[in-house]
């Protein structure tokens, strides 16, 4: 465990850095990214928000692939994932 008092403020550790607020950071970063979707039924890979705030279905057959909620989209089980690279 990291004392407030043992951190030091210049550099912070990059996992302490991300646990804070997005606006605290030293250097303001979104907490949502793109990500590609690949489909349980017919491996078609769709790129979708994070954040999304409506359900996506798979392009080719319909599927549902990710729902909203609250905050992030929670993915259909079976689906895999990957960040999209910046």
């Amino acid at each position: 465990m990291v004392l407030h008092s043992d951190i030091d403020l210049l550099n912070p550790p990059k996992e302490f850095d991300q646990r804070r607020h997005k606006r605290k950071r030293l250097v303001q970063s979104p907490n949502s990214f793109f990500m590609d979707v690949k489909c349980q039924g017919c491996f078609n890979i769709t790129t979708v928000f994070s954040h999304s705030q409506s359900v996506v279905l798979c392009g080719s057959c319909s599927a549902v692939l990710c729902t909203p909620t609250g905050g992030k989209a929670r993915l259909t089980e079976g689906c895999s994932f990957r960040k999209k690279a910046d």
